[in-house]
């Protein structure tokens, strides 16, 4: 019980460091694309993940994390699976409309709930259901504006969700059931994830911008937005992995769409986006639903707390009067084997 406050001091430290840098590179993002003309995302990706793998080497090597090796299959495995989902998320971006792109990120709650309540057998109240429900309502409204739908489209969507979904759950399983760090899981995967995105990347970004990322043509501006995107993106990632490891691939969505909240009231803020009501009421209602479920996963964890302690101090009480009882009854057949040693 010692533990919860510095327990409960490193979840909120994990989910301020992953809505502070996450906005930070959405902003850098926008501006490298948006204004300097780079729109070569699933490239840039690989590039955070090679940056980030240096990072964490060099920290290594100077002792501030102590790496633990993982079976190789289990990290190749799941850092190909988590470059594909990437992969194939640019790729939906890329053949849907922006409304069915964010329809594809709001799946992913509801589909991450279904596969962990199915194979993990986990089990979410009906009050963290209906607080999510209006969490994605709210989004929905907020940044849904059109539904254009098509085949390839639809297909690219259904296997990003999937693979995100899966993803997710396996940042959580293998950090608790193999006992590694989130900065240990982070450097052994990252590689595989970058190499994975730097092979395909190029062809991506080719097939969605029908342009050369090598042929592009880098100005010292762009050089700098790039440096700085992949400096962020170390934090980016690290958070990514604490956060889900510390709560849950489902507290990792909320938190995702807050950060869709505050990137649209950013944008607004700072670049002056084109803002309706629409999007105010819908930011409104799903900062609502995000209170909710925080109110009510915190309610719940205290519950469960206290019942965990009730069985533990039931237990001692317990063991305390089952202690005596046994020494008594060693004593009596010790003193009846002393009895029969002396009569014999």
């Amino acid at each position: 019980m010692g533990d919860t406050p510095s327990l409960q001091l490193g979840v909120i430290g994990a989910l301020v460091l992953s809505v502070a840098s996450s906005v930070a590179i959405v902003i850098c993002n926008k501006a490298l694309m948006s204004n300097l003309g780079f729109p070569f995302a699933t490239s840039l990706t690989s590039w955070h993940l090679m940056v980030t793998f240096c990072t964490l080497h060099v920290a290594q090597r100077f002792n501030v994390f102590e790496s633990k090796s993982i079976d190789m299959k289990t990290v190749m495995l799941f850092g190909i699976l988590n470059g594909v989902s990437i992969g194939l998320l640019n790729l939906s971006l890329g053949f849907n409309s922006v409304g069915f792109y964010q329809m594809t990120k709001l799946a992913i709650i509801p589909f991450t709930v279904l596969l962990e309540t199915v194979f993990l057998k986990k089990q979410f109240s009906q009050k963290i259901k209906f607080s999510l429900l209006l969490l994605l309502v709210g989004v929905g409204i907020a940044s849904i504006t059109d539904l254009q739908l098509n085949l390839l489209g639809s297909i690219l969507s259904i296997l990003a969700i999937a693979t995100t979904c899966v993803g997710q759950i396996l940042t959580n399983t293998i950090q608790k059931r193999l006992n590694v760090s989130s900065t240990q899981l982070l450097y052994q995967s990252a590689p595989f994830q970058a190499a994975i995105l730097f092979v395909s990347g190029p062809f991506l970004d080719q097939c969605l911008t029908k342009q050369n990322v090598f042929a592009f043509r880098y100005s010292p501006l762009v050089l700098t937005f790039i440096i700085l995107s992949c400096l962020i993106s170390v934090s980016v990632n690290f958070s990514t992995f604490l956060v889900i490891g510390k709560t849950s691939p489902v507290t990792y969505q909320v938190l995702g769409h807050l950060k869709t909240c505050l990137v649209l009231g950013f944008g607004y803020t700072l670049l002056h986006d084109p803002f309706t009501e629409r999007n105010i009421i819908g930011i409104f209602i799903a900062i609502f639903g995000m209170g909710l479920y925080s109110y009510f996963c915190t309610h719940e964890n205290k519950k469960k707390q206290a019942a965990d302690l009730l069985l533990t101090v039931v237990s001692q009480i317990k063991d305390k009067e089952t202690a005596p009882l046994l020494g008594g009854k060693n004593m009596g057949l010790q003193d009846k084997e002393s009895h029969e040693c002396h009569n014999f």
